[in-house]
């Protein structure tokens, strides 16, 4: 017996010990932060992939197909013109009313349709997760490059607006690359950060559509910023200013148009607001949404 117990060395071990010492782990532990990112960028082609498989899935019904991409905000901002610079006349003052609401409506719903989509990448994927092992994450980074995508289609049809109304092209007009990445990085945060939310508190898709929607009216998309300025007392123009929305609209438009009004009338300030916000949100819903990687799928 005594020669039986010394040839076996894990007779004894209780069961925690004994898988530590075979290197086994819990199932569904969350990784490390650098194991979770590396493993992250080895799925890249499937996040790739998936995002350009939900986009032609989302025109696949439709007659016109992916021409919907240019359409829709085209309709929109027709409709928005409508009502607010000819109905409501709040294209008094502006030289180029048409193309200011356009580029906010555009820049705006790049976020928008990302949060949307965002609130279900979890609770909408479950039979997905549940199936297939691979980090979580990138569900909402696909829902970002979708969205990221069907941008593009949308500045082609804002670039046209804003020739044809007879702004000049300028180097100002290279700054919209950067705006726009800068926006992606936010909405890619903002968008994980949603997920985990939207994956326990299942009601958060109903109530969105209303934050969302105060978002929008808070941030100069439907009319000019100058107007802050004028109704608001200073302490609250002051926090306007830091609006991330507001802040990334206003650069796609000066980058665009002449002669826009910025509310804090800094162009520096307001590129410094836009790159703290790409970080904070950027690394801190990735961080957020990497402390749940655990939970997802989970019943």
């Amino acid at each position: 017996m005594a020669n039986s117990t010394l040839a076996d060395p894990d007779s004894g071990l209780p069961p925690a010990q004994l898988a530590a010492r075979h290197g086994l782990r819990m199932a569904g532990q969350r990784p490390s932060l650098g194991t979770y990112s590396r493993q992250l960028w080895r799925y890249r082609h499937f996040i790739t992939a998936y995002a350009n498989a939900k986009l032609a899935a989302s025109f696949s019904n439709a007659r016109l197909g992916q021409l919907w991409q240019v359409l829709t905000p085209l309709s929109n901002a027709a409709v928005y013109y409508l009502i607010f610079g000819l109905v409501l006349q709040q294209s008094r003052g502006m030289d180029n009313f048409i193309a200011y609401l356009t580029a906010g409506l555009f820049i705006f719903n790049f976020t928008q349709t990302s949060v949307q989509q965002g609130t279900q990448a979890i609770s909408g994927n479950l039979g997905l997760i549940r199936a297939l092992h691979f980090p979580r994450a990138s569900l909402p980074l696909a829902i970002t490059i979708t969205q990221f995508q069907q941008l593009l289609g949308s500045m082609v049809v804002l670039i046209a607006i804003v020739l044809v109304t007879g702004e000049p092209i300028t180097l100002m007009w290279l700054m919209l690359v950067p705006a726009v990445l800068l926006q992606t990085v936010f909405n890619a945060g903002l968008t994980m950060t949603v997920a985990r939310l939207g994956a326990k508190a299942t009601d958060l898709k109903q109530v969105m559509p209303f934050i969302l929607r105060t978002w929008m009216y808070g941030s100069g998309v439907l009319y000019s910023v100058e107007l802050f300025a004028e109704n608001l007392p200073g302490w609250a123009t002051a926090i306007v200013q830091f609006n991330p929305m507001l802040v990334y609209i206003e650069l796609a438009r000066v980058a665009l148009l002449e002669n826009t009004p910025l509310l804090n009338d800094s162009l520096p300030l307001t590129w410094l607001v836009a790159i703290g916000w790409s970080l904070v949100m950027g690394l801190g819903g990735y961080l957020y949404f990497w402390r749940g990687e655990q939970e997802y799928g989970r019943g």
